[in-house]
């Protein structure tokens, strides 16, 4: 009798990459390494367990739900990190003294949320992270509109907006109401609009916040501002004037949005939006969403914000800190939605045939010729019929197949087939490389 098998299967929430995926997924990481670098941020990492206290302390009533957490065999209080932003603080409340000030990180890692799993929503997902923490300055604000900009371009999109706002113009607005002591749930109500809906906004803000119908009602009203960012600028300036934080929030939102103009990032894909709040209680200053122009019902890609308190619970050092965060797998999901991946499934676009098993050697070798010219390469493993070898090519993805049996090696040539263009011609091994680089495009062709 055999052993009952295991059912395959991945958890609710999870899943697997196959070899497509992934390539795609690695190529964004790239790229956001790439964008990152150009900045000046530095590379870190941190462990994906943390003390639970660490991030129970930030993560607000909703994240902490969201956490997995349990006490490991040193009966330690632990959870799995739910972002990198709370461990960032940590870290640099830990090693600051050496890193000195500002500091300018990038972190790209695995995080883990136990919420309810959605469209382009898992709850083991990959951020791309870039902050500078050390500085209040309006600069490192507007630097990080350009960091989110580019990385959108770089990654092939061109139609995207960058909705930007400031808690600061918010709770301006609610200090003016008189409620400024209720702002944490009113903004975390608000932050769901999008989701549910003004009159499921204003019950929950009347439930959760203890603030009149009405009250939430000019809440949203305030929110529904529409117009260019001067335009929404004008008019709340009146709408917020004796705040001292909301007129702050309105200055360095009208600087932010004249550098962004002076130094050219196209005024169409940025945006003021004051109805964004973003859910988590530690964002201070300003805030940043960025949806896809053909897919905006997936939510925001690539967002963050200001939040000069979070490393205060480590800490007394100031340390006031603005960066944002790319959601890689939901990015990655949209990209198949929008069939903007291509049908890949190899890194290598050369594939080596075996024509001949008696020459398998100058199979290898001339693959070798290819890598050592910076070229991928694979060798197909087996003398099979070349149509099922070219079956395997073209399933994979592979761009160029060679193939060379007994009257090939004799004349000291090679077939060289262009599978995207199904055609194939006879080339010297002497010209290989170069006809090779011609069908990629590669330099040196």
């Amino acid at each position: 009798m055999t052993d009952k098998l295991i059912k395959p299967q991945t958890l609710k929430g999870f899943r697997d990459y196959l070899p497509g995926p992934m390539m795609a997924r690695e190529q964004l990481m790239e790229t956001a390494r790439r964008v990152y670098r150009s900045f000046g941020f530095s590379p870190i990492d941190t462990p994906a367990l943390e003390y639970a206290e660490v991030l129970l302390g930030k993560a607000g009533d909703e994240s902490n739900k969201q956490l997995f957490r349990f006490t490991d065999q040193g009966d330690r209080d632990v959870a799995m990190r739910f972002d990198l932003t709370v461990p960032f603080a940590r870290f640099a409340a830990e090693h600051m003294n050496e890193l000195g000030t500002p500091f300018k990180r990038y972190h790209i890692g695995t995080v883990w949320r136990g919420e309810k799993p959605a469209k382009g929503r898992f709850r083991e997902f990959v951020q791309c992270d870039f902050d500078t923490i050390g500085t209040e300055s309006n600069v490192a604000d507007t630097e990080t509109t350009f960091v989110m900009h580019d990385l959108m371009t770089a990654l092939g999109f061109e139609r995207f907006t960058i909705r930007i706002n400031n808690r600061l113009v918010l709770n301006g607005l609610l200090e003016k109401l008189g409620v400024t002591e209720k702002s944490t749930a009113i903004l975390r109500a608000l932050d769901k609009l999008l989701k549910i809906g003004r009159d499921a906004v204003v019950a929950e803000m009347v439930e959760q916040a203890q603030i009149t119908a009405e009250q939430a009602g000019q809440v949203l009203d305030f929110a529904a501002l529409k117009g260019s960012p001067d335009e929404i600028l004008l008019k709340l300036s009146p709408m917020l004037q004796g705040s001292e934080r909301g007129e702050k929030g309105i200055a360095r939102l009208n600087e932010l949005f004249a550098s962004a103009r002076t130094a050219g990032i196209p005024a169409e894909r940025l945006a003021l939006d004051v109805s964004i709040a973003r859910g988590l209680d530690y964002y201070t200053g300003t805030i940043y969403e960025t949806f896809l122009g053909d897919l905006p019902g997936i939510g925001s890609v690539c967002s963050g914000g200001r939040y000069d308190n979070l490393a205060g619970l480590f800490t007394r050092q100031s340390l006031p800190g603005v960066g944002g965060s790319l959601g890689l797998d939901r990015l990655l999901a949209a990209m198949e939605e929008l069939k903007l991946l291509p049908a890949v499934s190899t890194p290598a676009p050369v594939l080596v045939t075996i024509f001949d098993a008696s020459r398998v050697g100058d199979y290898l070798r001339i693959a070798r010729a290819l890598r050592e010219a910076g070229i991928n390469a694979e060798v197909y493993p087996e003398a099979k019929a070349v149509g099922k070898q070219l079956q395997y090519a073209n399933r994979k993805g592979f761009q160029i197949a060679l193939i060379a049996g007994s009257d090939e090696f004799a004349a000291g040539t090679w077939q060289i087939k262009d599978l995207a263009a199904s055609q194939q011609r006879s080339v010297p091994e002497a010209d290989l490389i170069t006809a090779v680089r011609e069908i990629l495009s590669l330099p040196g062709a």
